[in-house]
């Protein structure tokens, strides 16, 4: 079948396979670097107390059927090692099949992390990385020339991500529609980055020209990725510049970049196509099978997406093989933060000496810069800014938390940028507060050599000690 491959888009199929394979190794790294204290036996949501009351059908998992820490750790580390291969170029020196296979397993190891990573890996980002890695499994090698239809069905993603993002927030906070977010967003975002600050300051009727930028990047250019070249690419290109932006804005992990991946195979990268081998049959039969199956996976996302009543970040299915997505439907006006404090008196007093727990990403001691973690993700940093939110965000796992630090767990204490007490001196009690920040003025800064300005609002935990550990 003539029309069942494009020989042209060769160059864009392997620059995005290439650039996945890195965001793999990103997400496995994080997810070894960080399991022990977030889902570990001894974690703040542990797997197996998950999987016990979860049944296999509702989150298919090869933790369901085994689960220690050391198996969890040895399959992030041969997603590492695979997705290392896969950046090598290891699938297109193998048989069509092979490659196939090998691009199943860091799927198959991913998919199985998510099904049990609960609050941690409740991100859109997640089902994204899944539904795209599942996607590429079909993409083909170097014996065949990229399939259309997966190449339609990546840009049909990306058409979600866009639009379905465009529409939350046309449909959610009025700020949107004013064109005024951006007067809040770079303050309040969860994970500013060391250029936020200066974001933040750029004059407002930039903000507005950045806002309106946004609205015609998200709704009214992804339709052109269905349209021949070069308009398809040039869309495509206005994606990745939009993304780049935000990549420079914020530390949002891999949402912008690999949105930028996705945007790759609709660019038409080489000049003229190389001499490929003949599609087998057997191929082009799996690809059709498969191309079947997802779009009509579709139906649900494309409901709700056009449903005044949208939701983000859904999976319909258990494999997370068609997804929603959006970000950003409201933006708060006013951030809070968390800061938790420990002391080692055993009874606390006025004058109680409470020293500051320094998380790696999340604002703290406001004199400290940002910095950039994106693509990286830090799982408990996020999870503190929903938690200054809502105490309701962080009522299954604060109270955890708390209780690896009067022990001063390693695992949990590895997750902080420093922690105030010596390994073998714990603290004996630990409290936590919530504060309002600001950024601070180009006089402030000049002045201080702060960028935030910190006002205690209320307590969010009062002085706890092991006996005592309760959520907020």
């Amino acid at each position: 079948m003539d029309w069942f491959t494009a020989p042209d888009y060769w160059l864009s199929r392997l620059v995005f396979q290439r650039a996945l394979a890195g965001l793999y190794f990103v997400a496995f790294l994080a997810a070894g670097l960080q399991f022990r204290a977030l889902l570990g036996e001894r974690g703040m949501l542990p797997i197996p107390r998950f999987v016990a009351r979860v049944p296999f059908r509702r989150a298919p998992s090869l933790f369901q059927l085994h689960y220690s820490d050391r198996f969890f750790a040895l399959c992030a580390g041969t997603g590492c090692a695979v997705a290392v291969a896969l950046a090598a170029g290891l699938d297109s020196r193998l048989p069509l099949w092979g490659g196939m296979l090998l691009w199943l397993v860091p799927w198959l190891l991913y998919l199985s992390i998510v099904n049990v990573g609960q609050t941690w890996y409740g991100f859109g980002w997640e089902s994204l990385l899944l539904e795209v890695g599942f996607l590429a499994v079909f993409l083909g090698n170097d014996e065949v020339a990229p399939p259309v239809l997966v190449l339609f069905l990546l840009r049909w993603i990306l058409f979600r991500v866009e639009f379905g993002a465009g529409l939350i927030k046309m449909r959610g906070d009025a700020c949107w529609r004013k064109l005024t977010c951006l007067d809040h967003h770079h303050e309040t975002q969860p994970m500013p980055g060391p250029l936020s600050w200066f974001f933040h300051h750029l004059p407002r009727p930039l903000h507005r020209v950045e806002v309106a930028a946004n609205h015609v990047t998200q709704l009214v250019v992804p339709f052109l990725l269905f349209t021949p070249q070069p308009i398809a690419m040039a869309a495509a290109s206005l994606m990745i510049a939009t993304q780049l932006w935000l990549v420079l804005s914020g530390n949002f992990a891999w949402l912008n970049w690999i949105t930028i991946v996705l945007a790759v195979p609709a660019l038409d990268l080489a000049g003229k196509a190389p001499d490929l081998p003949a599609t087998p049959l057997w191929y082009e039969v799996v690809v059709l099978a498969v191309a079947a199956l997802l779009l009509g996976l579709s139906y649900h996302p494309v409901r709700n997406m056009i449903s005044r009543s949208q939701i983000m970040n859904r999976s319909f299915d258990p494999l997370h093989l068609v997804n929603t997505y959006g970000a950003f439907g409201s933006v708060s006006r006013v951030r809070y933060e968390v800061v938790v404090e420990g002391t080692a008196d055993d009874v606390p007093r006025r004058d109680s000496e409470w020293k500051e727990y320094e998380f790696k990403g999340k604002p703290g001691d406001p004199r400290r810069w940002p910095r950039q973690f994106a693509p990286y993700h830090l799982r408990l940093d996020w999870m503190m800014w929903f938690a200054a939110l809502s105490p309701a965000y962080a009522q299954a796992w604060f109270g955890t938390m708390v209780e690896r630090l009067l022990e001063n767990d390693p695992a949990t204490l590895r997750l902080l940028r420093r922690s105030p007490f010596p390994p073998d001196e714990p603290p004996r009690h630990v409290r936590a507060r919530l504060f309002r920040y600001r950024y601070t003025t180009w006089r402030e800064l000049r002045e201080t050599g702060a960028c935030w300005e910190r006002t205690y609002v209320r307590e969010f935990l009062p002085p706890t000690r092991l006996a005592e550990v309760v959520s907020p």
